[in-house]
């Protein structure tokens, strides 16, 4: 008889967790839902560009406006879904996401800016809002697998969302695009209203939400796991730009998507691997693992292929860090609060992405292109320095201290015998 063959990778928790009721079909919403939210940037900006004569300096506007109002908005329709519900802010948002999108290709530059500002304040909060949702399906010990597949479901839809704007802005003409951008957004408000997913376990209290005051679940660990967030897109955010930097300077530009898809394909790779392993890590352990692999990435020069090698152990840890941080503020925020828990860690991940990407730049431009990857590193491994104390002293706090959840988000001790 052969003998018996062990699987590598453990899939048991990926099975227990898509057994789940509601999960797979809201990671499959999820995943489609996006993929017109994540081709928006690049389609306003071909639009400013290409239709309306302007600059990219006047595209970044636009982009930076509607920036702006999303990382204002999402905590405030986080809250508004704590009270209300989430049907009736999904009506709201994709009303104004109608509205937008339909008006968008026929208003002139100085009335887009203003608008695209208020288009990210009411945008359709389907990040946080399926975050949340997962916070309600699945049980805390399963939570993580869950979030790495919620990680890996954003990863791909930035792999095809911006790529198929492209393909269509410059078949077509980016006004089109506008409008096929705006019609996905649309159908993805539509499909979500009827999947109507939970926002509260069902062991949570239902109803009108119990009053919390902010001091009992805004606490320095919340804040803590809200600041390595930021960071944590903010170095993703300086890569992206670092790489195109680099490449640039090589003469290479032409493999600037190969070498980013590489770096997508390693962050998938290292999302599963997260979701698969008995042991997990705290978010401030794999944001400052990510920071410290980013920093020597330049160091691969300007050929491609070396690039693609050296973006491959930071590319590995992308969505492990943003996995572990979404499941560590389900876990500290209580049920009645934690839309607008979720929307706060949405504004974190979007105000981290847009200061990365300029700041990077600014480095780039008054320096070298290697310098973007060491900048923005380090400045990844300052804030998990500043953030270490807090950590320590959770974890010398007795457990029935600590607030609404016992851990940071480690699971439950490895059941294995040692």
């Amino acid at each position: 008889m052969a003998p018996e063959v062990r699987t590598v990778v453990n899939l048991k928790p990926y099975r227990e967790a898509l057994a789940l009721p509601g999960l797979r079909s809201l990671l499959l919403v999820s995943v489609l839902a996006r993929v017109p939210l994540t081709a928006t940037g690049v389609t306003l900006t071909f639009y400013v560009v290409l239709d309306l004569g302007r600059g990219y300096g006047a595209a970044g506007l636009v982009g930076a406006a509607s920036t702006v109002g999303a990382a204002v908005g999402a905590p405030l329709l986080g809250r508004l879904i704590d009270r209300r519900g989430l049907r009736p802010v999904l009506v709201l948002t994709t009303v104004a996401e109608a509205l937008f999108w339909s008006a968008a290709p026929t208003l002139p530059y100085p009335v887009l800016l203003p608008t695209a500002f208020f288009a990210g304040l009411l945008a359709l909060p389907i990040f946080s809002m399926v975050r949340q949702s997962i916070a309600a399906l699945v049980p805390v010990e399963k939570r993580r697998p869950a979030y790495a597949l919620d990680s890996m479901a954003v990863e791909l839809s930035f792999m095809v969302g911006p790529a198929l704007a492209v393909a269509l802005a410059t078949a077509v003409t980016p006004r089109l695009t506008l409008w096929a951008v705006g019609a996905g957004i649309v159908a993805s408000g539509i499909c979500f209203w009827l999947l109507d997913p939970p926002i509260r376990a069902a062991d949570e209290p239902a109803g009108p939400p119990r009053p919390v005051h902010r001091r009992e679940w805004l606490t320095p660990r919340l804040l803590a796991v809200l600041a390595v967030s930021l960071a944590a897109t903010l170095v993703l955010g300086g890569t992206d730009v670092a790489v195109v930097a680099v490449l640039r300077s090589g003469g290479e530009v032409g493999w600037t998507g190969a070498v980013l898809a590489a770096w997508a394909v390693a962050s998938l790779a290292g999302g599963f691997a997260y979701g698969a392993v008995r042991r997990s890590f705290s978010p401030l352990a794999l944001m400052a693992a990510l920071s410290l692999t980013t920093i020597p990435v330049g160091l691969g020069g300007s050929h491609w292929w070396l690039l693609c090698l050296a973006l491959i152990p930071a590319g590995a840890l992308c969505a492990p860090t943003i996995a572990s941080t979404s499941d560590a503020v389900s876990r500290l925020a209580p049920p009645s609060v934690r839309g607008l828990a979720m929307g706060l860690h949405g504004s974190a991940v979007t105000v981290g992405i847009a200061l990365g990407a300029p700041l990077a730049g600014a480095v780039i431009d008054a320096s070298a292109p290697a310098w973007g990857f060491v900048v923005t590193g380090a400045i990844g491994a300052l804030v998990a320095l500043a953030v270490l104390p807090i950590e320590l002293r959770h974890r010398r706090t007795p457990v029935d201290a600590r607030p609404w959840t016992p851990t940071w988000p480690s699971p439950p001790a490895d059941p294995r015998p040692a």
